[in-house]
């Protein structure tokens, strides 16, 4: 039973990875269609990120009102709703009112299975999961583009997801009375009832900090690149949108496949070396993307970035019991969720304008120092706890 759950867990997340590369793939060919500014895109993504963040703060009075399962289910039909209300927009004003319900429902399941995976699950388990939301993001680049391929038909390539989304909201809804059937099993409580932490208090410790600019550097990093780097090889390697889409759907498969690794690497493997290793490639990845190389290099570089960046976000939140606590680590983990979405909030849309101002070119750059920041945090996140393990002691 429990690990039919675990199925049903890893295909609910599909439907967290799905909206989240789509809007990338189809922006060259939407602002095109609504005569907007390359820029305007951050006004999609940041309506997005500020309504995730919202919902992932909320996670642990919503999950101990109505449970993880009931919450689940609810918040995926609201990004199906989401991807229905993109195909059938008119502009731009409309995107930023169906990103709402996106936001809140992507919030509320990144928060929710985050944290019973890492409170019932195992490391390799917390790869798996994130492996399948990128398997998620990495399909609905290659749906774009087919839609994009006949006369640039975005809003087909969100019709489209719409119909998988759906599905797996009504996977999550018929699956509801298995969450109590292996809880009963295990002589355990449906869900816990979590302590309320505000985000406030959470940022006076100052192992909460480094983890919180970890995970707002890699966020930042695996958003930018997913929804800039299509537009970055249009302008700067004279790609078109098409063929940027199909590109861009290497990326994604890089993240999944760096999240599947790890996922059969962390029996052997601790949280730790896995992220070291994960550094290793993103940094190579990023170097290969500074130099004037083939687009067939640069393309390599981005599925690279992907395969580097994968395992550092979810080996951090399998962390969180462990470092904060269980009964803690739902408003931990909801505060991790909420900071994470500053990062994907604030940083896609500052590089836009950057490269509208300056230039495209700037990408590689602009990673690096995202990069450099999650290099320091960890070293601080690692030399805070072994202070407090010396303290303890």
């Amino acid at each position: 039973m429990a690990t039919l759950l675990l199925v049903v867990i890893y295909i609910i997340f599909i439907s967290l990875g799905i909206p989240d590369s789509l809007f990338g793939a189809a922006w060259p060919a939407i602002y095109e269609e609504f005569s907007l500014p390359v820029s305007a895109a951050g006004s999609v993504t940041f309506t997005i990120s500020a309504c995730t963040t919202i919902s992932s703060l909320l996670s642990a009075r919503l999950i101990n009102k109505y449970g993880t399962a009931k919450l689940t289910a609810i918040s995926v039909f609201l990004t199906a709703t989401a991807l229905l209300g993109f195909s059938l927009s008119p502009n731009i004003i409309w995107f930023c009112l169906f990103a709402v319900p996106l936001g809140l429902g992507a919030g509320a399941v990144d928060a929710a299975l985050n944290n019973y995976v890492a409170l019932y699950y195992k490391a390799s388990h917390m790869n798996l999961l994130h492996c399948f939301y990128g398997l998620g993001v990495s399909v609905s680049p290659y749906i774009m583009s087919l839609a994009l391929s006949q006369q640039n038909n975005w809003r087909g390539g969100y019709s489209n997801a719409f119909w998988i989304q759906i599905i797996i909201a009504l996977i999550a809804l018929c699956t509801l009375p298995l969450w109590k059937k292996v809880h009963l099993r295990k002589q355990e409580p449906e869900d816990e009832v979590f302590h309320i932490v505000s985000i406030t208090k959470l940022c006076k410790l100052p192992a909460a900090r480094a983890v919180f600019f970890i995970l707002i550097s890699s966020c930042a990093i695996e958003y930018t690149a997913g929804i800039w780097g299509s537009t970055f090889l249009v302008n700067t390697k004279g790609l078109t949108a098409e063929n940027a889409a199909k590109c861009l759907a290497l990326y994604y498969i890089g993240l999944a496949t760096g999240r599947l690794l790890a996922g059969l690497a962390a029996t052997r493997l601790s949280s730790w070396k896995l992220i070291s290793i994960g550094q290793s490639v993103l940094i190579t990845a990023i170097f290969m993307l500074m130099l004037p190389l083939p687009t067939s290099v640069s393309v390599g570089a981005l599925f690279l970035i992907g395969l580097g960046n994968a395992p550092i976000f979810p080996n951090i939140l399998h962390l969180t019991p462990q470092n904060f606590g269980k009964e803690y680590s739902q408003s931990m983990m909801g505060a991790q969720m909420a900071v994470s979405y500053v990062g994907i909030a604030l940083m896609p849309p500052l590089y836009g304008i950057l490269a509208q101002k300056l230039s495209m070119s700037i990408f590689p750059y602009f990673i690096v120092l995202l990069f450099s920041l999650m290099v320091f945090s960890i070293y601080r996140l690692r030399a805070t706890l072994k202070e407090q393990q010396i303290k303890q002691h």
